[in-house]
């Protein structure tokens, strides 16, 4: 930093000149709006989702057209070193530098660097700029960038020198933000799995210690859910129900979501209560289906079970305890036996049948208590690390593009 200082006061000791984009870059490369039919070749065909932060994976894209194609279409290719912009509706403020010469659809716009400005430089001074873009976009439809607005853009033009020792500092930055990210991403995994581990371990219960094992459809009763209803009864509904994202997504069923169905007083449909699991019925994967989720609390008023998934109540409430069995039908030698539960080719349906085939460990209650309180501590170091994630996340990127944002700040020459 002592040296960016030196030579912002050695080269710029009153501003440096702000210029539009027009002055400083050779071309503005337009693509075409047509797209190719055959893609059969050499050239890559860039796409959004190619750009993963601020790099370009066009190695790995699917799509080439080839040099053939380029004549005959008179596609525009973009040159090694162009900065690449989205300039078209949600995915304006992606940016990326080309590694190899490529073509693109009309989402993006290539901006190409004359001698004046390193293209890294104003990579990273487009991120700041985005805001910009976005408020001169034309967004009567869809927000679009123009040429035009690219052109007339002003930035700050530090001399060459100034910008390599910018681009070096912002450049280690973001790679300190990138690696803070992925350091506490690494982290909830790896608490993920520790969990996984021991929960896999503790809930192997073999009959040789004394556990029993017993068919689901011996252990209670399995049943649907709600029946008879159309769109509009979820419309304007006046009782809670248990989605099917509610049952995908927890371990144990959030009975104080705002998910609301209409049941009239004459309908016979069945309730859930403390105790019962439920399974989505279907999935498009087969490793996807029958996931579970359990009734640990009791409702405090009628709380009903959506078309789309399964419900299983013990004969005897006391005999499997909701807490252990929330951790139970999750672990990985239960999933496995779920899995089976299902068939299908495009979509893998849950048969109650087999789901009533499948084999339940039953410990003592003093065992199930003891194994959910270990479990509960387990799963609650990774819920908080996946609730706090996001956030620190958020923070470490503000906080990066707070200093990039002071870096590329520079007061305006006279």
């Amino acid at each position: 930093m002592s040296r960016l200082h030196d030579l912002l006061i050695e080269h710029c000791p009153d501003g440096v000149p702000h210029v539009p984009l027009s002055e400083v870059c050779d071309d503005f490369i337009v693509p075409m709006r047509d797209r190719p039919q055959v893609f059969d070749g050499d050239i890559p065909w860039c796409r959004i989702e190619d750009i993963r932060g601020t790099d370009l994976s066009v190695s790995a894209s699917r799509l080439a057209v080839s040099e053939e194609v380029v004549r005959a279409m008179n596609l525009k290719v973009m040159p090694a070193g162009t900065v690449i912009a989205a300039c078209s509706g949600a995915s304006i403020g992606r940016y990326a530098i080309v590694s190899r010469p490529l073509v693109t659809n009309q989402t993006f716009i290539g901006l190409v660097c004359g001698p004046k400005i390193l293209n890294r430089f104003l990579l990273h001074l487009l991120h700041t700029m985005t805001d910009r873009l976005t408020a001169s976009s034309n967004a009567a439809t869809l927000a679009y960038v123009s040429r035009k607005k690219f052109e007339s853009l002003v930035v700050p033009l530090p001399p060459l020198e100034v910008q390599r020792e910018l681009v070096e500092v912002l450049d280690k930055l973001e790679s300190l933000h990138a690696g803070l990210k992925l350091s506490l991403q690494a982290e909830h995994d790896r608490r993920a799995q520790q969990y996984a581990f021991y929960r896999d371990e503790m809930l192997s219960l073999p009959e040789e210690a004394g556990v029993r094992w017993v068919p689901m459809g011996d252990l209670g009763s399995i049943f649907g859910g709600l029946t008879g209803k159309s769109k509009a009864d979820f419309s304007d509904g006046n009782a809670r129900f248990v989605s099917y994202v509610n049952v995908f997504n927890n371990l144990a069923v959030d009975t104080r979501r705002e998910d609301f169905v209409r049941v009239g007083p004459g309908e016979r449909q069945r309730s859930l209560q403390r105790g019962d699991v439920v399974f989505t019925g279907s999935s498009e994967s087969a490793a996807d289906v029958a996931m579970s989720s359990v009734v640990t609390t009791e409702p405090d008023g009628p709380l009903y079970l959506n078309s789309f998934c399964i419900g299983f109540r013990p004969h005897q409430p006391g005999e499997l305890d909701p807490e252990f069995s929330k951790h139970l039908f999750r672990s990985g030698p239960m999933r496995s036996e779920l899995v089976r539960t299902a068939s299908g080719v495009t979509r893998f349906n849950v048969s109650k049948a087999r789901l009533a085939k499948v084999q339940v460990p039953i410990p003592s209650l003093a065992d199930q208590l003891r194994i959910a309180s270990l479990l509960n501590k387990f799963d609650s170091l990774v819920t908080d690390l996946s609730i706090n994630l996001p956030a620190e996340i958020e923070a470490r990127r503000r906080q990066y593009e707070y200093y990039r944002d002071k870096l590329l700040t520079f007061e305006e020459a006279a």
